[in-house]
């Protein structure tokens, strides 16, 4: 799916601000490293499955065409085009911060690989990766409010990802911003309505999202208080959350609540990992994840440019028995 993904150009999200007719280029000459997949993020984790999974996998039949796919894109002066639009007057915020998040995740996945080809895309992509984590370093202490929604935009969601760069990467300062803001944003929060959740086009569950994030932030005894406060609900063995249904998989919004299945699924397992209270939600992850990975095979572009990713997250997140 993803190997398919990042070499289809056309349908095609954009999203940019034109500042003249100038800017009316086609997808590959914008983006040369990130123009497949529909849209820019699904491109970079993209890239990132197809890193994870020849990581994992080295043998994989298809792991030639997967290497010179990597080296045509991840070269430093398709690079280098990337952060010249990110250096434009309209675009300085592009993907703020879910595209951001995402880059970062696949620097991570390089940066614990060793591999000789793995090294050289690290090296062509770092200049792009420390541009991003300077936005992210100016952005975050103006951000006043969280924003809690299911989609791009969630902060927890770019919090808990990005957090796992910095440690990867061994950036205190921006280690240290995270969990500080984290702290700022969610410590107070309590009775968080996971009843209201999955509003019609969510793909991440804020209630999960928030949680998952706190337990990488807060110490043991400081989380356990938290989350008490803030869903005590986790701690029940008849703790119960039904699977999202998608009811038309051709529209990209409504397709979004498999990747909620996905996305749930990881939370819950991350929890179930760190925590022995809460290891039943392991069995929840399973039912959200068995729900949605069926789906995967022969949908329509609407799924199958990006929900390849969350599934092969969410089994990175499943603890082993």
């Amino acid at each position: 799916l993803p190997l398919q993904c990042i070499t289809q150009e056309f349908p095609n999200k954009l999203g940019q601000v034109l500042a003249s007719e100038d800017d009316l280029l086609r997808p590959k000459d914008l983006r040369p490293a990130l123009y497949g997949c529909f849209d820019w993020h699904s491109a970079v984790h993209s890239q990132w499955s197809l890193v994870k999974l020849l990581k994992q996998f080295p043998n994989l039949k298809q792991g030639d065409s997967i290497r010179s796919a990597l080296s045509q894109r991840l070269t430093a002066e398709n690079i280098q085009t990337e952060i010249d639009f990110f250096q434009t007057e309209h675009n300085q915020n592009f993907e703020r911060t879910y595209g951001w998040a995402w880059l970062l995740t696949l620097a991570k996945e390089l940066k614990t690989w060793e591999d000789p080809q793995a090294k050289v895309w690290l090296d062509n992509l770092m200049p792009l990766v420390e541009v991003l984590e300077v936005k992210m370093m100016e952005f975050l202490p103006k951000l006043v409010y969280p924003i809690r929604v299911g989609e791009h935009p969630n902060t927890a969601f770019a919090l808990s990802m990005t957090l796992d760069y910095a440690k990867v990467f061994q950036k205190q300062d921006l280690e240290a911003l995270i969990i500080q803001r984290s702290k700022d944003f969610y410590m107070q929060d309590q009775n968080c309505p996971i009843d209201w959740e999955p509003s019609g086009y969510d793909f991440l569950s804020p209630c999960l999202e928030e949680a998952s994030l706190m337990a990488k932030v807060l110490p043991e005894e400081e989380f356990q208080l938290w989350i008490n406060d803030f869903m005590p609900s986790l701690f029940s063995k008849y703790f119960s959350l039904e699977v999202a249904e998608v009811s038309d998989r051709s529209d990209g919004k409504l397709v979004h609540l498999d990747g909620l299945n996905f996305s749930r699924a990881w939370n819950l397992y991350e929890l179930a990992e760190r925590y022995e209270a809460f290891y039943h939600l392991k069995t929840i992850g399973d039912q959200h994840f068995v729900k949605a990975y069926p789906n995967l095979f022969g949908d329509s572009y609407e799924g199958a440019h990006w929900l390849g990713t969350f599934a092969l997250y969410a089994l990175e997140q499943r603890p082993n028995d």
